[in-house]
């Protein structure tokens, strides 16, 4: 990859979970002009106290590079790993999307929902809010399917991601 090449990177990183690291993390991509376009946070180990937040952003292999090495050097970082670049992984968000139609529309959005394997968990007779886990991809895919049909509004949790096979992400 060239030195100008951007790239989208998953980035997890296993943090204690005491007060103010988000806001550490975010600080260091906003101090530093590094884009966020996804973030989650949430515990993941009670007994050791560790939340595990993942990160997508895009930049240049030595952008990306220099993001982990500093997150790295967080005091409250335990790990940082490179999930796009250190091998297969799993990615999903989930999405509640609320479309508002009657008549054709509303049947249309309900037949589609089924389709893309969408749960409906809200539904009136003017209105459907269905709940979706999936690829950014299969999210934005429905999102726009759902636009001429009465799309109303949408929530998104950001990726999780988890490597796939053994590996895994330890203190």
């Amino acid at each position: 990859m060239s030195e100008t090449t951007q790239r989208t990177a998953t980035i997890a990183v296993l943090v204690e979970n005491e007060a103010g690291v988000l806001a550490r993390v975010i600080g260091l991509f906003s101090g530093r002009g590094y884009n966020i376009e996804s973030l989650t946070v949430a515990p993941v180990d009670a007994e050791r106290r560790l939340s595990r937040i993942t990160v997508v952003t895009t930049g240049t292999d030595m952008i990306i590079e220099q993001i982990k090495a500093q997150l790295d050097r967080l005091v409250p970082v335990h790990m940082v790993a490179d999930l796009s670049l250190e091998g297969p992984h799993l990615t999903r968000e989930l999405a509640l999307i609320k479309v508002i139609g009657r008549g054709e529309a509303r049947i249309e959005a309900l037949r589609l929902g089924d389709a893309f394997r969408a749960r409906v968990v809200d539904a009136s007779h003017e209105s459907a809010t269905f709940e979706m886990t999936g690829t950014a991809d299969k999210i934005d895919a429905f999102v726009a399917l759902m636009r001429p049909l009465g799309l109303a509004e949408v929530s998104r949790t950001g990726a999780v991601a988890i490597a796939r096979g053994p590996r895994s992400l330890a203190a």
